[in-house]
């Protein structure tokens, strides 16, 4: 990370000469733009910049879609404010002489866009501080790499790619040296923009593989995240390889983002181990409104392909003390007690799941819920109650959620019900493989 007196010096001496000013997207993707460094410097930094509206109300594929109040073709798809948050500006290593910085949204007004993932967060973890509290964060997420370009992998229809690894590497030195070229620069590149790098490893897909970081305060860590996530594939990419972070790209494992999450007080102190009653009850409000809000969990029709029995990946709403069975995994003890929530996939939007982790908790909080019994055995064969099996399930529970209302406000769960409303068109709409392979001659 760096200072904008810092930056100021790098563009001095030549080592700089482009800033990207970005965004968060509703699919948690970086938007925004290549500005010359002493533009940013002059103008973005006092005045900010324009980006249009409709980055907030577009489909995975940048298509205007109906149903948002935020814009539309009838208000003439203006622009909002990007201003930069300077506490993000970094290094970007692997691209040429160039910084970045993450931006929050504001009208012309100067009011903050509330749909924006970034304020949903903001908001959420005001509402911790009014409590006395703050959340630290961190997330595990998995991708699988590929030998093939991305350019190869769309000529290709994604079919036939080649994995980096031909069998499960999970934790096998051997198998995952294999991609040391690509993932070892990863994390040299991550660490050089700032991120605290703690460890990469294998999975059990072909050519699945992880970098872990470094727990931060949740907004830092959601920062982080979608630069990683953006950086990793661009370092990919320039190597002439793929990545991706599909939850579910074939039928074998499917690619998580664990979330580790407590909670401290204003004064750095651990409330999870001081306060157990705090805890209980934090618990208790992420089992009781995992089923309405998995829809910020799991974001796309493709998210819930990988809830399968037996895969690591969670089907049950239960908790349990170092048990990857349950959907809520309760790890460490003193200072370092925290849970790990193994709902969500890597395809997760991560300022959305952190938002609904804390409304989720502050709802136990506030109601004073009485945790159940820690889970123990094989959660799969249990008969707690289940994760969402398809989107359509996430999308009514989550519409008819008095919770989310009340957390997020009618205009953002109006937003991103919407959202689900236009993914689910869209696929019910599709024809896929498996219906062509299906019916073709047999039907």
């Amino acid at each position: 990370m760096i200072s904008l007196q810092q930056l100021q010096s790098l563009v001095s001496s030549g080592e700089v000469d482009t800033v990207v000013i970005a965004l968060t997207d509703m699919q948690g993707r970086l938007m925004g733009k290549h500005v010359t460094a002493d533009f940013f410097i002059s103008e973005v930094v006092p005045h900010g910049a324009e980006g249009c509206n409709y980055l907030l109300a577009v489909d995975t594929d940048m298509k205007t879609v109906a149903g948002y109040a935020l814009t539309s073709w009838a208000s003439g798809y203006g622009d909002f404010v990007m201003k930069p948050d300077l506490a993000t500006l970094r290094l970007a290593p692997w691209l040429e002489k160039t910084a970045l910085v993450q931006c929050d949204l504001e009208d012309h007004a100067g009011v903050g866009v509330l749909p924006s993932p970034r304020q949903i967060l903001k908001a959420q973890l005001e509402r911790l501080h009014a409590r006395g509290l703050t959340a630290l964060a961190a997330t595990e997420l998995e991708f699988i790499l590929f030998k093939d370009s991305y350019e190869a992998a769309w000529k290709q229809a994604y079919r036939d790619l080649e994995p980096f690894n031909y069998y499960n590497v999970d934790y096998s030195i051997l198998g995952t040296s294999r991609a040391e070229p690509v993932i070892g620069r990863i994390r040299r590149e991550m660490t050089k923009a700032g991120l605290v790098v703690e460890n990469s490893k294998g999975e059990c897909n072909l050519g699945q593989h992880e970098v872990n970081f470094k727990y931060k305060d949740a907004l830092s860590t959601a920062d982080d995240h979608v630069v990683y996530k953006t950086g990793a594939k661009e370092i990919a990419s320039r190597m002439g390889h793929s990545l991706t972070f599909m939850a579910k790209f074939n039928e074998r494992e499917g690619s998580s983002c664990h979330i580790h999450f407590s909670l401290r007080g204003l004064d750095g102190s651990p409330t999870f181990a001081a306060q157990p009653e705090v805890f209980d009850h934090f618990m208790a409000g992420q089992l009781a409104a995992m089923r309405e809000l998995t829809l910020l969990y799991a974001p796309n029709i493709n998210s819930y392909k990988r809830y399968a029995k037996g895969s690591f990946a969670p089907t049950a709403a239960a908790w349990g003390r170092d048990n990857r069975t349950c959907g809520l995994r309760v790890v460490g003890h003193g200072h370092s007690l925290r849970l790990e929530n193994r709902v969500p996939g890597a395809d997760v939007n991560p300022y959305l799941a952190l938002a609904a982790m804390i409304a989720a908790g502050l709802h136990g909080i506030d109601n004073k819920l009485a945790l159940e019994p820690e889970f123990k055995g094989n959660a799969y064969e249990s008969d707690k109650p289940r994760v969402p099996r398809n989107m359509h399930v996430a999308r009514e529970l989550f519409a008819n959620s008095n919770l989310a209302k009340a957390a997020f406000g009618d205009v953002v769960h109006a937003h991103y019900l919407n959202y689900a409303d236009v993914e689910l068109e869209l696929f019910d709409a599709a024809i896929t493989d498996w219906e062509r392979f299906r019916g073709f001659e047999r039907l």
